[in-house]
C-alpha cells in the first residue's frame, strides 16, 4: 500500500505521549473499504491462515484484546493496519518501503508458489506457502506483546522463520518508546529507537539513514536488527559506506545499502518526506527557491529531525492532510501552472482509506494513557475522531461498515464529502474546516473531561473499560452530527456549482 508515516518521541510532543500517525492509501485502481474494530481474545484466531500467501502460523492462547482498522471486507483477508492493545502497547503496520536488486538478489523476497499440474501425475509441483504481509502483521503480533521492544522482537522472530512477501516499514510505541522496523529482503530486519526529542518522517522509502551494528549486536540501546546482517552484508558486499573505519563499529547508512534513489522516489516519495520536515521545521533550512538546502528531489533528506517546538495532534493531522499548500505544486493552488500542479504525489489524496493518530500518554493512568484518533477518505476533506484504546466494543457509526454506500458510516459519509468538495473546493473548503474544528475540539473536550472522571472515580483498568466505552459512543454520535452537517452543506455548495446550473434570471 502507498502510505505516509509520521512518528513524534515523548520530549517532541505537546502532552508528553509518544505518537504513531500513519495514512493508509488504497492501490491506483480500487479504493479499500474501512472500518474500525476492537477484537476480543475470543475472536482472536489461534491457527492462522493468510489468504494473500497461505502461509499457515499457530498462534498463543493467550492474546490481549485490542483495537484494528481492517478491510472491511474479507476476500483479501483481515488487513488490520493499526491498534492499541489491553497493555497500552501500539503498533501500525504497514508502510510499504522500496528497497534494491542487490537485496533482492541476496535475500529473495518469499512469495507463494502456486502448485503446478496435478496430484498424482508426473511433473506434479506441491504448492509452497510464501511469507508474512501486511494483510497479516498486525494480528501475528499485536495481541501478544508489552512494549514496543517485545514487538521489534516477536516481529523480527516471525519475519526470521516464516520471511516476508513484500518490503515494509512497521511502528511500534509504548508510553516510553517508539521503534521503527524495516524488513530488508525476504528475511533480514533493521529497527532503530526514536529518540525522544525527535520527529520521524517515512514517505514510502526506506527511510533510516544511520545504523550501529554493533549496539544491535550488543546492548540494543537504539538499535536491533537480523542475527546475522553484518555476516549477510559483507557476504553479498551491501555496505556502501566510503569511510571503511567506520564498519568495524558497524556505522552504515541503510538507504544507502538497502534501498532507491529512482526517478519515481523523485515524483512519488521524496517529494512527501520534504513537505512534511518543511512544515514542520520551517526553520531548520530553506526549503523553497533556487538556493534550497532541500528541494522535493532531494535524496538525503533525513530520517529524522529535532522538533523545533512541541507537536500537537493538529499538527500531525494537518502533515498527514499536506497537498503542498504554499507552494506551486498545490493541485488546488493559484500558484504554478498546470505542469507543476501535478508534479509531485501529494500526502492527502484521494486514495487516502484511513489513517490514524495513536497517542501513548505515561503521565496518566493506564486505564486512559491510549486514545486513538481515527479518519478516513480524502485527509484534505475528513476530521478526527478521537476514540478510547481500553473499550470492549467499538462504535457502529465506525464500524458498521459495507459494502454499500451509507451515510450512517463515517468511512463513507467521508468519503462522499471528498468527492463532492473537490469538485468545488474554493466553494466548500470553509465548511470544511469548520466542521474539522468542531470535530476535533469535542473530541478533545471529551477525552479531557471523560479522563478527569476517571482519575476522580479511581478506577482500575478494567473498571473504567465500560465508562470509556461509553465515551467512545458519545463522541461517535458527536462525530455523526458534525459530519452530517459538513456532509449537507458541501452537498448545497457543490450543487450551486453543477455545469447545467440555470435560471431564469440568468442573462
Amino acid at each position: 500500500m502507498a502510505c505516509t508515516t509520521l512518528l513524534v518521541g515523548k520530549d517532541a510532543s505537546y502532552d508528553g505521549s509518544t505518537i504513531i500517525a500513519r495514512n493508509e492509501d488504497c492501490g491506483a485502481s480500487e479504493f479499500c473499504i474501512q472500518r474500525f474494530a476492537v477484537v476480543l481474545p475470543s475472536e482472536q484466531p489461534r491457527h492462522y491462515r493468510s489468504v494473500i500467501s497461505h502461509v499457515e502460523i499457530d498462534l498463543p492462547d493467550n492474546p490481549m484484546r485490542y483495537s484494528s482498522l481492517p478491510n472491511a471486507l474479507d476476500n483479501e483477508g483481515i488487513w488490520a493496519a493499526a491498534g492499541v492493545n489491553e497493555a497500552n502497547v501500539a503498533m501500525t503496520a504497514t508502510e510499504t518501503i522500496t528497497t534494491n536488486p542487490r537485496v533482492l538478489a541476496a535475500d529473495p523476497l518469499v512469495e507463494l508458489r502456486k502448485a503446478e499440474g496435478k496430484e498424482g501425475e508426473p511433473g506434479y509441483t506441491p504448492e509452497v506457502p510464501g511469507g508474512i504481509g501486511e494483510e497479516d502483521i498486525p494480528t501475528l503480533v499485536l495481541p501478544y506483546i508489552r512494549s514496543a521492544r517485545e514487538g521489534v522482537q516477536r516481529l523480527g522472530e516471525l519475519l526470521t522463520t516464516y520471511g516476508t512477501y513484500e518490503t515494509n516499514g512497521i511502528a511500534f510505541a509504548d508510553t516510553d518508546e517508539i521503534w521503527w522496523l524495516e524488513t530488508i529482503g525476504g528475511h533480514h530486519w533493521i529497527a532503530r529507537r526514536v529518540p525522544d526529542d525527535c520527529y520521524v518522517t517515512m514517505p514510502n522509502q526506506l527511510g533510516i539513514d544511520m545504523f550501529d551494528l554493533a549496539d544491535a549486536e550488543d546492548e540494543q540501546e537504539d538499535f536491533m536488527c537480523s542475527a546475522d546482517l553484518r555476516s549477510w552484508m559483507a557476504d553479498n558486499c551491501l555496505d556502501l559506506t566510503i569511510n571503511d573505519a567506520d564498519w568495524p563499529f558497524g556505522r552504515f547508512n541503510p538507504r544507502e545499502a538497502f534501498g532507491s534513489h529512482s526517478d519515481a522516489d523523485h515524483v512519488y516519495n521524496t517529494p512527501r518526506a520534504w513537505a512534511m520536515q518543511r512544515a514542520l521545521s520551517p526553520r531548520a533550512e530553506r526549503w523553497d527557491g533556487p538556493n534550497a538546502d532541500y528541494t522535493p528531489e532531494s535524496d538525503d533528506l533525513p530520517w529524522m529531525r529535532e522538533a523545533e517546538r512541541k507537536l500537537t495532534v493538529e499538527d500531525v493531522k494537518d502533515v498527514l492532510s499536506n497537498h503542498y499548500q504554499g507552494t506551486p505544486y498545490d493541485p488546488y493552488g493559484r500558484w504554478g501552472d498546470d505542469a507543476t500542479r501535478r508534479a509531485y504525489r501529494p500526502i492527502a489524496v484521494n486514495r487516502n482509506c484511513q489513517s490514524h493518530i495513536i497517542q501513548l500518554r505515561g503521565d496518566m493512568p493506564a486505564a486512559v494513557q491510549a486514545v486513538e484518533w481515527v479518519f478516513f477518505g480524502s485527509n484534505v476533506f475528513n476530521a478526527p475522531v478521537a476514540l478510547f484504546a481500553n473499550a470492549s466494543a467499538a462504535p457502529a457509526y465506525l464500524s458498521n461498515t459495507t459494502e454499500r454506500v451509507d451515510t450512517d458510516n463515517l468511512y463513507w459519509a467521508s468519503r462522499l464529502i471528498g468527492a463532492l468538495a473537490d469538485a468545488q473546493f474554493s466553494a466548500c473548503i470553509n465548511h470544511i474546516e469548520h466542521y474539522q474544528e468542531a470535530v476535533a475540539a469535542q473530541s478533545h473536550a471529551i477525552i479531557n473531561r471523560v479522563r478527569r472522571e476517571v482519575i476522580a472515580a479511581d478506577e482500575s483498568y478494567e473498571q473504567a473499560t465500560a465508562r470509556l466505552t461509553r465515551a467512545n459512543e458519545e463522541i461517535a454520535a458527536m462525530a455523526k452530527k458534525e459530519t452530517d452537517t459538513c456532509l449537507s452543506k458541501v452537498l448545497f455548495s457543490t450543487s450551486l456549482g453543477m455545469k447545467n446550473a440555470f435560471a431564469r434570471n440568468d442573462r
